[in-house]
């Protein structure tokens, strides 16, 4: 259902970004806190040709016919941030830090929705974390905004399950939906004063990264299970790699097969494909893709590149 014709009773203002935060958006134009106000990154190049597309919030807010502000800098965005006069912001994966002068003009704060359970993975990859670390449970946590990085106290927090073949792409859905879920049920506590807000234990947050491409390289020296990690947190971006012959292979898809190894990296015939050997156990690709060519299954690979058996990736 759309309630694009119901207006919100508060004067709510979206901070975000991302296909998270497009989720999120949607749960609320379909709800009493439609915002009258969208925030979201500037329109940014993207692809091969480098085309100027909006961020996903942008093109929902659109279609609702919500007005959209796209500042550089928040900073300077103050008094027209101000002249709204706000009740409540909700944060969700913006890409910014607001700063303080800016968190304290809503009359009831400003909330942000966040994809773990703090004080666990801080930062801008929590769910990209919650995968390399192999944890069988994570959770979304809605805080009160302070000036520091998810730090403020918190509201509420749930748990959420890792399933064994979860992606970022996969978690990140299935937190957005629970968030969603979660800000719902807090929304209308927060705002009649029914919940107090609780203090993280700083002594035990752990903070994430800006996840870059060089990320996605393999060390063929780790565990086949290490390198399966890899490979859930960064797919979809920015996908797993390693050089043959001085060109980026990507490894699409795989599966680890327990087997005797040693040489890390070697390439060996196993069946009617090829393995990759690592610390332990070795890795079965099923779809590849050489740099310049389109993606392909390994056998059909290994028949026009017999050569590689025996090669060391690196």
């Amino acid at each position: 259902m759309n309630n694009n014709k119901v207006k919100s009773e508060y004067n709510i203002i979206f901070f975000g970004t991302s296909t998270f935060a497009k989720i999120i958006l949607g749960t609320l134009i379909d709800s009493k806190y439609k915002p009258a106000l969208v925030v979201t990154a500037p329109d940014r190049p993207t692809g091969r040709k480098q085309e100027l597309t909006p961020p996903p919030v942008k093109i929902l807010a659109e279609k609702n016919k919500i007005p959209v502000f796209q500042p550089e800098s928040l900073k300077a965005a103050k008094n027209k941030l101000g002249k709204t006069e706000p009740d409540l912001f909700i944060v969700a994966e913006y890409g910014k830090i607001l700063p303080k002068e800016v968190i304290e003009l809503p009359k009831h704060g400003a909330i942000n929705i966040h994809a773990s359970l703090l004080p666990k993975y801080r930062g801008s990859s929590p769910i990209q974390f919650a995968l390399l670390h192999g944890d069988q449970v994570t959770g979304n946590t809605i805080i009160l905004m302070d000036e520091e990085m998810d730090h403020g106290p918190m509201l509420s927090q749930e748990m959420v399950e890792v399933e064994e073949n979860d992606t970022t792409e996969t978690l990140r859905k299935k937190l957005a939906y629970h968030g969603a879920r979660l800000l719902m049920k807090t929304l209308p506590d927060w705002i009649s004063g029914e919940i107090t807000p609780f203090e993280q234990d700083h002594s035990k947050a752990t903070y994430t990264k800006i996840i870059t491409r060089n990320d996605g390289k393999i060390d063929w020296t780790k565990s086949a299970d290490d390198i399966k990690k890899m490979w859930q947190a960064y797919t979809p971006w920015p996908g797993l790699f390693t050089f043959w012959k001085n060109k980026r292979l990507k490894i699409l898809t795989f599966e680890v097969v327990e087997h005797d190894v040693n040489n890390p990296g070697e390439v060996i015939r196993y069946k009617d494909v090829f393995a990759i050997q690592t610390q332990n156990n070795i890795i079965v690709p099923q779809k590849i893709q050489l740099e310049g060519k389109k993606p392909q299954g390994a056998k059909e690979f290994l028949n026009g590149h017999e050569e590689i058996i025996g090669m060391r990736l690196i």
